[in-house]
């Protein structure tokens, strides 16, 4: 009897299920992930399920109520005014020039400073140091460079005889300007994505192609470049995303300007939401580019992935 007793005063709580360790090591998973869990609530889902809903609305801003419009908004920025596909159009100009231009710099400085040299340290810093910069820092820095006569550049040019354009006023040169000033700041941080792949790559496939007598063309093309896929394949992405949500850039050193020739599609959602004040015109058009993105991954990532099967 007395041991009876003493075995059921011993025995540990295996029927109660929030003390087993199976339900601790849950209820601690659950505590470690809650910050993202919560920021991701609140600073993405919330905002994103508040636009699906007031892109549905006819709101000013400046009134307390939403009216509910249907799809109004979207039959207005799709079939009715002309200056969404003009804004469509220089968003992807914008792209076209930014991304392959920006991934082909970020390759051949990586390929020049992957291998250790003296001062490459230095010269990594030098090209990542914008990157980190403020974007309104750089923009007013280059928007001062790039004034007409005054300008810095245009001064260079003149000493050589060259006689610069108002790259900012001139609408055959103001997306120029912008599109290079952007890859300059930007470029360092697929610079050093790369010389990490790069690194990762193991010299022997490199020696065993040079004793088969292959030239370094032949060594980057059949071996450098197809081990490469999984990193390029990221850059293009986070950089053509990055190219669609450009407007700090713009709003500074151009504002849309001139003529509407840098008007690219994060700044006009700005204007009709904070300018104009039509939050359901404005959240309309968010979704819109939302899923021009999304498309855009997608068929990013399928090709690139049928490429490397």
């Amino acid at each position: 009897m007395t041991e009876t007793i003493l075995r059921q005063t011993t025995a540990r709580p295996k029927d109660v299920p929030w003390l087993s360790l199976k339900y601790r090591e849950m209820l601690e998973a659950w505590l470690f992930i809650s910050p993202t869990l919560i920021g991701f609530l609140i600073f993405f889902l919330g905002p994103l399920m508040a636009i699906v809903y007031y892109s549905m609305t006819e709101w000013n801003l400046l009134t307390q109520q939403a009216t509910f419009v249907g799809l109004d908004n979207f039959q207005d920025a799709l079939f009715v005014n002309p200056d969404f596909w003009h804004v469509v159009r220089n968003s992807v100009i914008f792209a076209l020039g930014l991304v392959p231009l920006n991934m082909a710099l970020a390759l051949t400085l990586a390929l020049a400073l992957s291998r250790p040299f003296f001062g490459v340290v230095f010269f990594r810093t030098v090209f990542f140091a914008p990157v980190i910069t403020s974007a309104i820092a750089w923009a007013i820095v280059w928007k001062f460079l790039l004034q007409g006569e005054a300008g810095a550049v245009n001064q260079m040019l003149a000493w050589v005889g060259i006689d610069g354009p108002n790259w900012l006023r001139e609408p055959n040169w103001a997306m120029a300007a912008v599109i290079v000033t952007r890859v300059i700041k930007m470029v360092g941080l697929n610079m050093i994505l790369y010389i990490a792949a790069l690194q990762a790559i193991l010299r022997d496939y490199e020696d065993a192609a040079r004793l088969e007598g292959a030239s370094r063309w032949q060594i980057f093309r059949m071996i450098i470049w197809p081990l490469l896929a999984p990193t390029t394949l990221v850059i293009m992405v986070i950089t053509t995303i990055g190219s669609f949500k450009v407007f700090d850039h713009i709003y500074q050193m151009t504002g849309g300007g001139p003529e509407n020739g840098t008007l690219v599609l994060a700044y006009y959602i700005y204007q009709q939401g904070f300018e104009f004040f039509d939050v359901g015109y404005a959240s309309a058009l968010a979704m819109i580019m939302f899923v021009i993105v999304m498309v855009l991954t997608v068929v990013q990532v399928t090709v690139r992935r049928r490429g490397m099967e």
